[in-house]
């Protein structure tokens, strides 16, 4: 998100645009990629303007922090902004510091804002409650603490009202916004973007996840198929990148690999449904468990946990099923493959020939030697019932 947003503000001042408006909707983020933001935005000659939008909106921990670096910080009516303390944690997970180290993050948190929010005439003494108890504040908390500048219903009001307004600039320049009729660019995430973006989801993450694990499994217990191999090795791996990433939960993936063998366990023994069941119940449990972060409260979704969980359950106890009974199929290759198989008798076969008089058999289009615990005259049918060598050993067909 820091490089798509940073690439947009770079992109606006090369095509020389009058304004850039960030849209903002965020549960808060790292603090690195934070600061990244803010770089841009102090650095950037055309004016910025980040606005907390839809209704229901939020700029919540890192997001506040961004919200106030604006050059105009604006927020439409139902939204909030604040609880910006920051929290050390370590896979998403918050972890305990001592005092003294707490107290160097909070010193450095708030010394940091105060270095740029006072410069842009903001509150300071208000926005450092954000940080030290935590404070939020809805739209209209905010514009009267003189947290923000705006409250406006839509980006057309917003623009509208910007349109001839006179800012001053973190250098202390001021500056006229001039807004008559302005084309508005979208500047999209690239292709490259959107694709870490979305493998990087919860929901994309477990279905990548189910995906590797089913076309290992079938390449695995099938060799020779190839594309499920494949497929189930750049899943596997798109699904390890994501996990670097996400705050993944120790105990849901236990509970999907618990899964996996109570399927198999239900395809070879009969249990009337209740491993089948059981690994249903733990793979949806582990699913819902598996990316659960205290600071985003983010996670996979109910109707992606429940749709996947099945038709995973039924193909991997298909598939179990069939390798089971392929160990029961006659082997189609090799010396093995002749027994069973019938033919005729071409010459009167009688109970152990001599090596230098054996009976003969034509089989599937093959003349061979054959021996046979019985007489077996000239003409009959056989059936081969073992293979020594190059010597067929035979029975008559009843």
């Amino acid at each position: 998100m820091a490089e798509y947003i940073n690439a947009g503000i770079d992109q606006a001042n090369r095509d020389g645009a009058a304004l850039i408006l960030i849209t903002m909707d965020t549960p808060g983020g790292l603090d690195t990629s934070m600061r990244s933001i803010i770089e841009h935005m102090l650095d950037s000659p055309v004016p910025v303007v980040v606005y907390v939008s839809p209704s229901g909106a939020r700029a919540a921990s890192a997001g506040f922090f961004i919200l106030l670096a604006a050059d105009v910080a604006a927020m439409a009516p139902g939204t909030h902004a604040g609880a910006a303390s920051p929290i050390a944690a370590i896979a998403g997970y918050p972890v305990t510091l001592d005092e003294t180290m707490k107290n160097k993050i909070l010193n450095d948190a708030t010394a940091y804002l105060r270095s740029y929010a006072s410069r842009r005439g903001r509150n300071v003494e208000l926005a450092e409650t954000a940080i030290i108890d935590a404070k939020a504040f809805t739209e209209r908390e905010a514009v009267e603490g003189k947290l923000v500048d705006l409250v406006e219903p839509s980006r057309e009001a917003l623009l509208a009202t910007l349109d001839g307004r006179t800012i001053q600039r973190f250098d202390g320049r001021t500056t006229t916004i001039a807004l008559k009729n302005p084309p508005v660019v979208p500047i999209d995430m690239t292709l490259r973007q959107r694709f870490l973006a979305r493998i990087v989801e919860p929901d994309a993450f477990f279905i990548l996840l189910l995906v590797g694990a089913l076309g290992l499994y079938t390449e695995f217990t099938h060799p020779g198929m190839v594309l499920p191999g494949v497929v189930g090795a750049i899943a596997a791996l798109l699904a390890l990148y994501a996990m670097h990433i996400l705050p993944v939960n120790a105990t849901g993936l236990l509970l999907l690999a618990l899964a996996v063998v109570l399927f198999l366990l239900e395809a070879k023994y009969t249990s009337h449904g209740v491993l089948g069941t059981g690994g249903v119940i733990a793979m949806f449990l582990g699913a819902l468990m598996l990316v659960r972060s205290p600071i985003t409260a983010g996670g996979v979704s109910m109707g992606v946990a429940l749709g996947a969980t099945l038709p995973f359950a039924a193909l991997t106890v298909f598939l179990m099923r069939l390798v089971i009974h392929s160990r029961t199929w006659a082997p189609q290759t090799g010396v093995e493959e002749m027994k069973r198989q019938v033919g005729v008798a071409r010459s009167a076969i009688v109970p152990r020939s001599s090596p230098d008089q054996p009976g003969l058999v034509f089989v599937r289009g093959e003349l061979w030697r054959a021996d046979s615990k019985v007489a077996i005259p000239i003409g009959t049918r056989v059936r081969v019932v073992g293979v020594d060598g190059l010597t067929l050993h035979v029975e008559p067909l009843e």
